[in-house]
């Protein structure tokens, strides 16, 4: 299958349009007319993840997150970025990301029905589809009954398959009205402070970022950006396994990207 025609199926479904002004989501690497045996899904293009891919002989490797999101002047083997893109091309393999336009149509929904969050709605809306109903970024809802904060960073890493969450707050406080955003959502925090969200779930916080929620009466659930944002690979797998005709999709294996001792 050519690569054009896959990139056409997955732009029909997740079109570049969708993204933020500032992503870089599309055809990283590659031409357009090769052919496409097998496709090697990530989060990130990794050097591991290249290193696999290649291995398992991949055409092409499908991630979330861009290779390339800003200018590039050059292309040498004494660039960090440099060294991945003559890998690709020395391997014959092709890269593209999905990024925000897959958080805007996907990612969103996709983790709060997973946390099982009832009545939930848009945090950030970017555009309303041809059903009347908003898309955008993040989600805001209820758990179908109220619980203390240690019991749903416990229900967090049961549903995502995580191993450890970070908690601001007290754990014994009882909440049920959640706000989630995928990946990493400070810079959103605005949009979930006036949602009427009890704790927000997602990834990347600091400490002063975590403090300064907490004495806004928000509690925070840090899952990491991987934490959450893993559930593209298994997703997509099945997405393109059902969409691609001649073409092997092999997802990659949850992983640990940090240890805690």
């Amino acid at each position: 299958m050519k690569l054009r025609d896959i990139i056409e199926i997955l732009e029909e479904t997740y079109p570049l349009s969708s993204a933020a002004a500032w992503d870089n989501s599309g055809l990283q690497v590659g031409d357009a007319g090769m052919e496409v045996k097998k496709l090697y899904i990530a989060l990130d293009a990794t050097f591991e993840h290249i290193k696999t891919a290649r291995e398992i002989k991949a055409d092409l490797i499908l991630t979330h997150h861009p290779l390339l999101m800003s200018g590039v002047k050059s292309v040498t083997s004494e660039d960090f970025h440099g060294r991945k893109i003559l890998n690709l091309i020395k391997s014959g393999m092709a890269h593209y990301a999905m990024h925000t336009n897959f958080d805007v149509e996907t990612m969103a929904s996709l983790s709060a029905t997973i946390l099982g969050m009832e009545e939930e709605a848009v945090l950030e809306p970017v555009y309303v589809d041809k059903e009347g109903k908003e898309q955008g970024f993040g989600r805001v809802g209820s758990l179908s009954e109220r619980m203390r904060l240690r019991e749903l960073a416990d229900l967090v890493k049961e549903r995502f398959h995580i191993d450890h969450v970070r908690v601001f707050g007290d754990p014994e406080r009882m909440v049920s009205r959640v706000a989630m955003i995928p990946g990493s959502g400070k810079s959103m925090m605005d949009a979930v402070l006036t949602s009427g969200a009890e704790v927000f779930l997602s990834g990347d916080f600091g400490h002063h970022d975590g403090l300064d929620a907490c004495d806004q009466g928000l509690s925070v659930i840090d899952a990491g950006h991987y934490g959450l944002e893993h559930i593209f690979i298994d997703y997509m797998a099945s997405f393109l396994k059902e969409k691609l005709s001649g073409v092997e999709v092999v997802p990659a294996e949850l992983e640990n990207i940090f240890h805690i001792f």
